[in-house]
Protein backbone atom coordinates (compact mmCIF):
# COMPACT_ATOMS: atom_id res chain seq x y z
CA UNK A 1 0.00 0.00 0.00
CA UNK A 2 1.52 3.47 -0.77
CA UNK A 3 1.30 6.41 1.58
CA UNK A 4 1.46 10.10 0.27
CA UNK A 5 1.12 13.23 2.36
CA UNK A 6 1.28 16.29 1.01
CA UNK A 7 1.71 18.95 3.29
CA UNK A 8 3.59 22.61 4.00
CA UNK A 9 5.79 23.30 7.06
CA UNK A 10 4.02 25.02 9.23
CA UNK A 11 1.20 22.33 9.19
CA UNK A 12 0.62 20.89 12.66
CA UNK A 13 -1.88 18.23 11.59
CA UNK A 14 0.65 17.25 9.09
CA UNK A 15 2.60 16.56 11.60
CA UNK A 16 0.41 15.06 13.54
CA UNK A 17 -0.03 12.25 10.78
CA UNK A 18 3.28 12.01 10.07
CA UNK A 19 3.62 11.09 13.97
CA UNK A 20 1.20 8.98 13.20
CA UNK A 21 2.85 7.23 10.70
CA UNK A 22 5.75 7.18 12.48
CA UNK A 23 4.83 5.19 15.32
CA UNK A 24 3.58 2.72 12.93
CA UNK A 25 6.60 2.16 10.88
CA UNK A 26 4.31 3.44 8.07
CA UNK A 27 6.32 4.29 5.33
CA UNK A 28 5.27 7.34 3.08
CA UNK A 29 6.25 10.12 0.59
CA UNK A 30 5.83 13.56 2.05
CA UNK A 31 5.16 16.25 -0.93
CA UNK A 32 5.82 19.99 0.27
CA UNK A 33 3.37 21.79 -1.51
CA UNK A 34 4.50 24.93 -0.33
CA UNK A 35 7.56 24.56 -2.24
CA UNK A 36 6.48 22.31 -5.59
CA UNK A 37 3.41 24.07 -7.84
CA UNK A 38 3.20 21.08 -9.59
CA UNK A 39 2.70 19.09 -6.81
CA UNK A 40 0.38 21.50 -5.25
CA UNK A 41 -1.96 21.13 -8.90
CA UNK A 42 -1.75 17.63 -8.63
CA UNK A 43 -3.57 17.29 -5.30
CA UNK A 44 -5.88 19.90 -6.18
CA UNK A 45 -7.06 18.15 -9.00
CA UNK A 46 -7.18 14.72 -7.06
CA UNK A 47 -8.61 15.83 -4.12
CA UNK A 48 -10.50 19.49 -5.02
CA UNK A 49 -8.77 20.73 -2.08
CA UNK A 50 -6.68 23.53 -1.23
CA UNK A 51 -5.73 23.00 2.14
CA UNK A 52 -2.89 20.58 3.94
CA UNK A 53 -2.81 17.81 4.87
CA UNK A 54 -4.38 15.56 1.53
CA UNK A 55 -3.15 12.39 2.42
CA UNK A 56 -3.19 9.72 -0.26
CA UNK A 57 -3.60 5.96 0.79
CA UNK A 58 -3.63 3.52 -2.14
CA UNK A 59 -6.88 4.91 -4.24
CA UNK A 60 -8.36 6.73 -1.09
CA UNK A 61 -7.58 10.45 0.12
CA UNK A 62 -8.08 11.83 3.57
CA UNK A 63 -8.67 15.59 4.03
CA UNK A 64 -7.01 16.42 7.06
CA UNK A 65 -5.79 14.45 10.16
CA UNK A 66 -8.58 12.14 10.49
CA UNK A 67 -7.35 9.73 12.95
CA UNK A 68 -9.96 7.13 12.72
CA UNK A 69 -9.95 7.36 8.73
CA UNK A 70 -6.63 7.29 8.65
CA UNK A 71 -6.76 4.12 11.53
CA UNK A 72 -9.25 2.06 9.25
CA UNK A 73 -6.95 2.39 6.00
CA UNK A 74 -3.61 1.80 7.23
CA UNK A 75 -5.44 -0.95 9.15
CA UNK A 76 -4.10 0.03 12.26
CA UNK A 77 -5.50 -0.96 15.69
Amino acid sequence: MTVKIYTTPTCVYCKAAKQLFNEHNIQYEEVNVAQDRVALQEMVSKSGQLGVPVIQIGEEYVIGFNKPKLIELLHLK
